[in-house]
């Protein structure tokens, strides 16, 4: 499918159109940023890595009966997706006690709470995502609350797929935050509701279970250094980048150079 014209350029994707006005196409960039753009930097490699790892992970959420944007990867760097009106909040799910939580209330890090914790934060880099309430969303017209029961059953569903699918290749799904949005489906004839963002170690925590090293953007946030090497060990693990490849062997700027296992 070709590119259109972009009709919007985000921290880590940018988004085309196409010929079909439902369909948009997702460009995975590698540039990297932490605390709302303060720090960047670019990445080489962490788009290529982010798009397959997304894929890997929006496909299997969709046999479990999540309903997401995610139609088809088209290259080592795009998708093609459901174009969505996107909520302009932010769901964050929170498993185990770190980064803001941890700050914002004298929590120790790496408290295992005793059941996940949601929280909602409003879009908007200029003020820094604030955390915001139910009643804020409502009040606001952000959201309805038919549309947040339904997101929040939705997003607990996810958290318990995603604890399963990390757990069983030895990662420890720490927190995690998503977007939804609503999108046109043709089959009902009317809008609905969508997991309408990327899964990848830039939008998660993952901590290695035995060692609780890092294998997320953390690693970029808290200059630990080996960022391609932490996304590359998860997708490792979920078997879609061959155990053998290694990374000093692979030039990420050159798409045709990376061999990926098929799912």
């Amino acid at each position: 499918m070709n590119k259109g014209n972009k009709l919007y350029e985000g921290k880590a994707k940018i988004i085309y159109e196409t010929k079909d006005k439902n369909l948009v196409i997702q460009h995975f960039k590698d540039d990297a940023t932490a605390f709302n753009n303060l720090k960047k930097a670019k990445v080489e490699g962490k788009g290529v890595l982010n798009n397959r790892i997304s894929e890997y992970i929006l496909t299997n959420l969709s046999q479990c009966g999540i309903k997401t944007h995610f139609i088809k990867r088209l290259n080592m760097r795009e998708q093609l997706i459901k174009k969505a009106e996107i909520f302009p909040i932010e769901f964050i799910v929170r498993n185990v006690a770190t980064g803001s939580l941890t700050k914002r209330l004298d929590i120790p890090e790496g408290t295992v709470l005793e059941r996940p914790l949601l929280e909602y934060c409003y879009k908007k880099d200029e003020l820094e995502d604030p955390i915001v309430s139910k009643e804020h969303i409502y009040s606001f017209g952000w959201a309805t609350e038919k549309d947040i029961k339904e997101i929040d059953i939705i997003t607990l569903r996810i958290n318990d797929i995603l604890t399963g699918i990390f757990r069983g290749i030895g990662i420890k799904l720490i927190d995690f935050k998503i977007e939804y949005g609503k999108a046109w489906n043709k089959e009902i004839n009317k809008n609905e509701i969508v997991l309408a963002d990327e899964i990848s170690p830039d939008t998660c925590r993952l901590w290695d279970m035995k060692t609780e090293k890092k294998l997320d953007k953390d690693r970029f946030r808290k200059d630990l250094g080996n960022v391609i090497q932490a996304y590359q060990e998860v997708a490792r693990r979920l078997r879609i980048m061959p155990e053998e490849t290694n990374i000093s062997e692979v030039n990420f700027g050159k798409a045709t150079s990376i061999k990926f296992k098929k799912k």
